[in-house]
């Protein structure tokens, strides 16, 4: 008795420090940015040592985990409370978007664990692919609900608009951290939910073109950002190991993220000393920078397709692009969804990187979209630079989804299928 009364107190012990390490990780997380707090930050924090806390959790990302984990916990309640006292077929992914954007820290946790953890080797891989399995379940379910009441046309195909909607919410919490003057989630996602009650692919009664003229197409180029030309100089040997070294640390960057590469795992990547890494990129943001520029670089030589001669044509062909993304060149995939989701702070050296690249796309996308409404091709209820910033949100969050599980996510049928609801083809 006394024995087993011994045990239960020093697992009571164990859980209570467990917590604590928990709540203290938390609170320097959302205060300094996950990747600004060492393990010591956190044991101090905690009031015990950093063997005392390893005795927890063996790292970082471990406790990164269980603090989404954490919030996770919390959302499926509100989930079920919500739902619980919503109307019958009551839309409720609006509330929980706003129940969000108030919890303090959220968003910025949640972007950095759905990046961190998108490798399979990492310890919280398998708990994302599973909040992602639970929460294609609970919208599933939702939706019939939605379609049954008719809130949602009986048309549409409800598997495929819950991985829709999840990839898109997912995708506008992020882009709203970079842009938050520009991307309301929530207004967003009410948008998007009323449509589900036109028929797939429904179009105004008089849509048709309004241009006598067909207008110009935006280029490709410069819409991401500024991509420099090949012309640096040097001997062919140092233009070959600059390569080496950009490739690499994609790599790397994917791989392990990049604030926990250093510029000596490159360089040992590479196999060159530091110094003469340095040689070539002497900081690591430089390196960052021409990491960034090759991805979009090569996005940009893969995206130039030739015989688009209207802009429904182009929209329509974005999947080709997402097919080649995932079998060709998945790396690019890889390092976007790492480092997308790891710049979220403010401070991060590719912050600004990414916010001009989102407020880019989205002006690229907008004008395709206003063209392609000109064109007749586009209903005019829908508003181009929403469903431009939907358009980004939903293949980004695809690709996150993916990631995660690559059996049950087909980027390009997904964004194929949502363009045949934007941009439907002539019959």
């Amino acid at each position: 008795m006394t024995t087993m009364t011994s045990t239960g107190s020093r697992q009571g012990r164990a859980a209570a420090t467990r917590q604590r390490i928990v709540d203290a990780a938390r609170e320097l997380f959302v205060r300094d940015g996950y990747r600004s707090v060492s393990l010591r930050d956190i044991a101090a924090a905690a009031s015990i040592s950093h063997p005392g806390l390893l005795g927890h959790f063996a790292s970082k990302d471990d406790l990164l985990a269980e603090v989404v984990a954490g919030f996770e916990d919390d959302n499926e309640k509100a989930f079920d409370a919500i739902t619980a006292n919503a109307e019958p077929g009551e839309l409720v992914s609006a509330a929980i978007a706003a129940r969000n954007a108030r919890t303090e820290g959220y968003l910025e946790l949640f972007a950095a664990l759905t990046g961190e953890a998108s490798a399979p080797e990492h310890p919280a891989h398998e708990r994302m692919r599973d909040r992602y399995e639970r929460l294609r379940a609970m919208t599933t379910e939702l939706l019939d609900d939605a379609r049954a009441s008719g809130a949602m046309d009986p048309d549409r195909d409800v598997a495929d608009e819950t991985v829709r909607h999840m990839a898109g919410w997912d995708g506008l919490q992020l882009i709203s951290q970079y842009l938050p003057d520009r991307v309301d989630v929530v207004s967003m996602l009410e948008e998007r939910e009323s449509l589900w009650a036109l028929p797939f692919g429904w179009q105004e009664p008089d849509t048709a073109a309004s241009a006598t003229t067909a207008p110009m197409l935006p280029p490709l180029t410069g819409a991401l950002v500024d991509v420099a030309d090949d012309d640096e100089p040097g001997y062919a040997v140092g233009r070959r190991r600059r390569t080496q070294i950009v490739a690499d640390a994609m790599r790397l960057f994917a791989q392990d993220g990049y604030g926990d590469t250093s510029l000596r795992d490159i360089a040992q990547a590479v196999g060159v000393s530091k110094s003469t890494l340095l040689h070539h990129y002497p900081t690591k943001e430089l390196l960052l920078s021409a990491v960034l520029t090759e991805r979009d670089r090569a996005i940009q030589d893969r995206g130039d397709a030739e015989g688009i001669d209207s802009a429904a044509s182009a929209l329509r062909d974005l999947p080709v692009g997402a097919f080649q993304s995932a079998h060709v060149e998945p790396g690019l995939i890889e390092v976007y969804a790492v480092l997308s989701c790891e710049a979220v702070p403010a401070g991060h050296p590719a912050h600004g990187y990414f916010a001009q690249r989102f407020s880019r796309a989205i002006d690229y996308f907008a004008e395709l979209f206003r063209i392609a409404q000109l064109e007749g091709e586009v209903s005019a209820h829908r508003d181009p630079e929403h469903e431009a910033i939907w358009l980004i949100a939903l293949w980004d969050g695809l690709q996150y989804q993916w990631l995660y599980d690559r059996t049950a996510v087909d980027v390009a049928a997904q964004l194929r299928s949502h363009l045949a609801d934007v941009v439907p083809a002539r019959v």
